[in-house]
């Protein structure tokens, strides 16, 4: 377990919703344990000299204050492990239509530094994995955290392979926001009405246009109105109805999706588990629905 002290980052969030889970019956063989990830895979997106930084824990202090979190080798661990599971889960969302993974989402990492609790950019290893293994050709990012996807905006920024979108509140960290193919930017107080219209104007349209073989879906559950570090006002209803928004267009035409945590900071912990919760049960559900014929692929 990973020691960052007194810190808004809920870790606790993972372990929380993954025994809220077993509570409702799913059962523990249907989990996939994830295994860190290995250097050949990080190394297509993060510079050597940066995985040599975090492997020897001689950040400097400007990237310590970056990172916002206490370094130590179990976060490297940690952040191996989250770039693991959503390499696993990607790959079983190509097999299955649909897998979520308990965590993952860190788009604030650089291909060259980490930055707000972001120490490695799991989404961008991934896509580049399977992009190596001539699995997909195309990859597709919906970002609704709260927080603009900055690292992942960069480090695709000139890879057309790789449509990013995202949709998040101007007037908060990152200052500086590099552009993604698609900003929907909303501001302090904006609630569910005008947040829902602006996605529903994009989907399922871009899924349509664009056409990729995979959906990587950041469902943050940071634009709810009771969020410490986000000043949108979504209602918990609002936010499943994002979500069925985002996935239920994905699962109608049939493309595969791996869903992710990403942010989540409310007051009460209870209520950030409660919000992923709401979203892994609307993957389970519309996926029902809407199922991927089974394909296996060779990795």
């Amino acid at each position: 377990m990973v020691d960052i002290g007194n810190h808004v980052f809920p870790l606790m969030k993972y372990r929380l919703l993954y025994e809220k889970l077993i509570s409702l019956g799913i059962k523990k063989e249907n989990f996939i344990e994830s295994q860190p990830a290995q250097d050949d895979d990080i190394l297509r997106v993060h510079s050597a000299r940066y995985l040599k930084k975090l492997k020897t824990g001689k950040l400097s202090h400007a990237e310590m204050l970056a990172l916002e979190l206490p370094y130590s080798p179990d976060l490297l661990r940690f952040a191996r492990l989250h770039v693991g599971g959503t390499i696993i889960a990607a790959e079983k969302a190509l097999e299955e239509g649909m897998a979520a993974h308990l965590g993952g989402g860190f788009h604030h990492a650089f291909s060259d530094h980490g930055e707000g609790f972001c120490i490695l950019n799991d989404v961008a290893v991934a896509i580049e994995r399977l992009k190596h293994l001539g699995v997909i050709q195309k990859a597709l990012i919906v970002d609704c955290d709260v927080h603009q996807g900055n690292g992942t905006a960069a480090i695709f920024s000139k890879k057309e392979y790789v449509f990013t979108f995202s949709i998040h509140q101007m007037d908060i960290y990152p200052a500086h926001k590099p552009e993604s193919t698609r900003d929907i930017g909303l501001w302090a107080g904006e609630e569910d009405g005008k947040y829902l219209e602006a996605l529903q104007s994009h989907f399922p349209r871009l899924f349509e246009e664009f056409q990729p073989d995979i959906v990587f879906y950041l469902a943050g559950a940071d634009p709810y109105e009771k969020d410490q570090l986000g000043g949108l006002r979504l209602t918990l209803e609002g936010l499943k109805e994002r979500d069925a928004i985002v996935i239920g267009a994905a699962r109608m035409l049939k493309i595969p999706m791996v869903v992710l945590l990403a942010g989540g900071y409310a007051i009460d912990v209870a209520d950030t588990v409660a919000i992923h919760l709401n979203t892994i049960k609307i993957a389970q559900h519309t996926h029902r629905k809407h199922p991927l014929p089974s394909v296996k692929r060779e990795t």
